[in-house]
């Protein structure tokens, strides 16, 4: 490590390494810092993302994809089913070779990656902020930088550190928890979500496969009903109910901000990407395209930032980000305090007048427009929105 970079980020998940690249790309010095021994590991994410949303950024390779998906399948409290089709793919990744694989573009194009190197504070000068302060193999360091990008995940300290307001309202925090399974035979192809008071109350379960008969079962409810009942339990009891002789190989937990982008994402020479700026689909939980899209942003602007030697050019992330990505996500938000408080026996109808539709003419739009028809409001927003990418990005643990 140099002693001083132009920037520095923390943090070496798909959004900071994704922030890493487009800033080197600029021609200026770049650190990441990453707190684990390896780069993409712990994997705390169901995997899934859409395949143009991916392939915005990097090849496809099959080294990284666990399977294709072409439909995704929506089962009501009383097991109706609801199959939709479409022609617009997504990918089941294997994240800690994708995450390897963005990390090594990052440095092809120059950015210097270090892991095991915990950042513990930023490093300060009068009132500025010039740095950070890291613990990396025993040693304590000081690394100057003319900015700070922190990729650092939903509770982001490096944000707090800077005097951002990083918390999350407990209602807009899903509690997540998933296993890798193996000895189950689902179709490749389809990705399933559970909804109903049963088993994923005020959010849903997602199984999504991963070939050689292994899927991530996974859930996410709401904060007010984590406090009632651990979300592990009620994952527990579906995988009994449901397929009581697979094998439990892995299992991840934590929280997922399903709200809306933090207020602020900048501040003085500090930028916040990714989980950090809370950069989320707040309906689907997906995280691992839109923080990459905001890092992609971040990254480029902060370089521009660096080369025009003007840090007041770092105030237009935030107009380009919500341009881009972030009032789509104020519209999710609106139609999830919409659905979210569904009872059963409204889901089962929903399903119900769903399969009725022909299987070309059924539409994850046309669901909502059934499911949201006593609610005019939230149609205009699903009208504005592109409904198919939806649920193809899964929530983030």
């Amino acid at each position: 490590m140099q002693k001083e970079y132009d920037i520095i980020v923390v943090g070496a998940g798909p959004a900071g390494t994704t922030a890493a690249r487009f800033a080197a790309e600029q021609g200026v010095s770049v650190l990441v810092l990453e707190k684990d021994r390896d780069v993409g590991y712990p994997v705390r994410c169901g995997e899934a993302a859409s395949k143009d949303g991916i392939e915005q950024f990097i090849e496809p390779n099959p080294k990284w994809i666990a399977s294709t998906i072409s439909s995704f399948i929506l089962v009501a409290p009383d097991e109706t089913e609801v199959k939709l089709n479409f022609d617009r793919r997504g990918y089941v990744l294997e994240r800690r070779i994708f995450d390897y694989e963005l990390a090594k573009i990052a440095s092809r194009s120059g950015a210097e990656i270090i892991t095991k190197a915990y950042v513990h504070d930023l490093l300060r000068n009068g009132d500025g902020i010039c740095g950070v302060k890291i613990e990396h193999e025993g040693e304590k360091k000081e690394i100057k930088s003319k900015i700070v990008i922190a990729a650092d995940g939903v509770e982001s300290r490096i944000g707090r550190f800077a005097g951002i307001n990083t918390t999350t309202h407990f209602s807009d925090m899903e509690c997540c928890v998933q296993y890798t399974v193996s000895n189950i035979n689902l179709e490749n192809s389809s990705c399933y979500f559970y909804f109903g008071s049963k088993y994923p109350p005020g959010g849903y379960l997602w199984i999504f496969p991963k070939g050689n008969n292994s899927v991530n079962i996974g859930l996410g409810i709401g904060g007010n009903q984590a406090k009632k009942r651990s979300p592990l339990s009620y994952l527990n009891e579906f995988i009994e109910t449901k397929y009581p002789n697979i094998s439990r190989l892995t299992v991840v937990s934590g929280g997922v901000p399903c709200s809306v982008t933090l207020k602020e994402i900048v501040k003085q020479n500090v930028m916040l990407c990714g989980d950090a700026a809370h950069q989320v689909n707040p309906l689907s939980g997906g995280g691992i395209v839109s923080g990459m899209i905001g890092g992609s942003i971040c990254g480029r602007i902060a370089g521009e930032a660096i080369k025009k030697n003007n840090l007041t050019h770092l105030k237009n992330y935030p107009k380009e980000w919500h341009q881009r990505v972030g009032k789509k996500h104020e519209m999710y938000y609106r139609v999830k305090t919409g659905i979210y408080k569904f009872t059963d026996e409204k889901l089962n109808s929903i399903a119900h007048s769903a399969i009725k539709i022909p299987d070309e003419k059924r539409t994850l739009g046309g669901i909502f427009k059934i499911a949201l028809f006593d609610q005019p409001g939230l149609l205009i927003d699903i009208a504005k929105l592109f409904i198919p990418d939806l649920s193809l990005e899964n929530k983030r643990l």
